[in-house]
């Protein structure tokens, strides 16, 4: 079993707070009946610890665990499948385990499985002379292990009622859908999904007037759901500040759709904190029977966040939209794994073309993904997410020293140029970044200048001061500092003089409009140009394709430029190779001729 399922095993075990309680005569009742069926002197139901197997209730033996190697009950945990072993002393496994060397010849297991697929340990019988299992036994046995866990469930009432608004939860609703796909297969119903308010918004209730208001806020909405549906209906609270309910059979789409909208506009008026938090209502059609229970529910909670992005009240579930959510997850989850293995991300290189020599005077370094299994990744696509996580840092980090190593190559093939990485706003909350930078030129024997750090325009703005603060210990330090996409954010003109930046970077945006010389493009760039001289920083264009523009460019003042024209994002053997083409430029000023 991969460590991350056992994990999620031993955490379902110990959210049930199982291990190491009392004997109860409930689940002694079912070990003995087990001991009756098979007419066999020991039985137990054994749960899986993680280097025991310890016994909640036992027939026939005095000890409360044995260790877990070895012990047949933790493969019915691991596998969730029965297990019958009908002689220890001819099976290669088990005849050298601690049971075989205590005398026990014949042995039959059946899984304890949550609903959620977790096999928690097992209910046995053992016995001291080989045996076979018979399929009523074993039928008898799979049966008796099922009612071991319905009184796990029962006793401990596990996750069925919510203390707060007393409404039955995910756990309930998961089960009676079970129970309408048993009674009424085939009908088309909605699901229905109501999320009270923003995490932001949760956040700051909490933080301001305290936890029990949020309390009080569920247990207002509570009441006022459950009185717009009437006394027959069931309201389900699945997450912290969500209910659910289910649409009566076979109801028309539209006009149900328009009744959940005014039906909850009352809620809505009526709510103690209305002008504090937003209602977002999501609705997912399906046919009973033929999803589960938690797709469901998934979906339904996926279309109330679509309301919310689109500024509206309800939303109707959309597969296209799940199914880009779904894939957005699935990328954040893969790419740790790619951040440890050696085969998956890659630095490509797109140069810096002075525009009056032609020469190669730098270049970016550029992050790509090849994904094991959905091929290339798009940066545009995976950086936004990652950026939003914990990850940020640790990509960050890879791009840096992957970018560092390759100076180191390119010095020890006479290639002197400067390398420029982009970090994001998340970054600037480190507080040892440029430490690290240091750290890491210093261990290469690398000159600071050698290295340039590329921040856009927004995301200094999302944090000016810190960026300010940060951007100054990176001047002093010697490294140097691009504004990247300049134009596109929403600084003033005051702070970018404060900003001590060198190189500000135009969005090509604006540079693929510039042919037209009487077109709005050219004059933006135009006083963009002038307007970064007389703030003392060197241009650099990004996106130029095409020669016209290259010119036009050159003619406006501006110094550098980067794009298709000149060449696209290469490995670093590509880079090598194209560079010893274009050392002296000629090429590139070739395509401006």
């Amino acid at each position: 079993m991969r460590d991350y399922q056992e994990e999620a095993r031993l955490d379902a075990l110990y959210q049930l707070k199982l291990l190491d309680t009392s004997p109860s005569e409930s689940f002694d009742r079912i070990t003995r009946m087990a001991s009756q069926i098979f007419g066999l002197p020991i039985a137990a139901v054994s749960l899986t610890d993680r280097d025991r197997q310890w016994f909640k209730s036992r027939i026939g033996v005095e000890h409360w665990s044995i260790p877990r190697d070895r012990a047949p009950c933790s493969e019915v945990a691991e596998t969730t499948g029965l297990l019958v072993i009908e002689d220890f002393q001819t099976d290669p496994y088990y005849a050298d385990s601690a049971l075989g060397r205590a005398g026990t010849r014949f042995y039959a297991g059946a899984p304890l499985i949550t609903r959620d697929g977790y096999g928690l340990g097992a209910l046995c019988v053992l016995g001291t002379e080989p045996r076979q299992a018979t399929e009523s036994e074993r039928a008898a046995l799979v049966d008796l292990a099922a009612m071991v866990m319905s009184q796990i469930e029962l006793q401990h009432a596990f996750g069925r009622i919510d203390p707060v608004s007393g409404l039955p939860t995910r756990n309930q609703f998961r089960d009676d859908l079970i129970d309408l796909a048993r009674d009424h297969p085939g009908q088309r119903r909605f699901a229905v999904v109501i999320d009270l308010a923003r995490d932001d918004q949760v956040s700051r209730i909490t933080r301001v007037l305290g936890g029990a208001r949020v309390d009080d806020l569920i247990r207002e909405a509570s009441l006022a759901v459950r009185t717009a549906l009437g006394a027959a209906r069931t309201v389900y609270h699945v997450g912290a500040v969500q209910f659910a309910f289910l649409s009566p059979p076979d109801v028309d789409e539209t006009a149900y759709m328009a009744l959940l909208e005014s039906s909850f506009a009352h809620v809505r008026a009526s709510s103690s904190v209305r002008f504090v938090t937003s209602v977002a209502i999501g609705v997912r059609p399906f046919t009973v029977g033929e999803e589960p229970g938690e797709d469901v529910l998934r979906g339904a909670a996926s279309a109330a966040q679509d309301a919310r992005k689109a500024d509206g009240s309800i939303a109707l579930f959309s597969a296209s939209n799940d199914a880009a959510h779904r894939r957005q997850y699935r990328l954040l989850r893969d790419f740790g794994a790619a951040l440890e293995a050696d085969d998956q991300l890659q630095l490509h290189y797109q140069p810096r073309i002075d525009l009056s020599s032609g020469a190669c005077v730098g270049a970016e370094a550029l992050l790509r993904w090849r994904h094991p299994a959905l091929g290339e990744i798009s940066p545009a696509e995976f950086i936004p997410i990652i950026e939003q996580t914990s990850l940020a840092r640790l990509t960050t980090q890879w791009v840096l020293d992957a970018a560092l190593d390759q100076l180191v190559c390119w010095r020890a093939a006479g290639i002197l140029i400067g390398l420029s990485v982009n970090i994001s706003a998340a970054n600037l909350a480190e507080t040892d970044l440029i430490q690290r930078l240091q750290l890491g030129l210093l261990k290469r024997s690398l000159r600071p200048d050698q290295l340039e750090i590329e921040l856009t325009e927004s995301a200094v703005m999302e944090q000016p001061e810190r960026a300010l603060a940060m951007l100054h210990e990176l001047a002093t330090a010697g490294i140097g500092l691009a504004i990247d996409d300049f134009g596109t954010g929403h600084s003033s003109l005051a702070y970018l003089q404060r900003l001590p930046a060198q190189v500000v970077k135009i969005d090509q945006a604006f540079v693929r409009g510039l042919a037209d010389a009487d077109g709005p493009d050219f004059v933006l760039v135009e006083t963009m140009i002038g307007l970064a001289h007389k703030l003392g920083y060197r241009v650099v264009a990004e996106g130029v394709e095409t020669a016209e523009v290259a010119t036009l460019l050159s003619q406006i003042g501006c110094e550098e430029a980067q794009g298709f024209l000149f060449a696209r994002a290469m490995d670093a053997e590509q880079f090598a190779h194209w560079i010893a083409d274009n050392r002296y430029g000629e090429a590139a000023l070739a395509h401006m001729a």
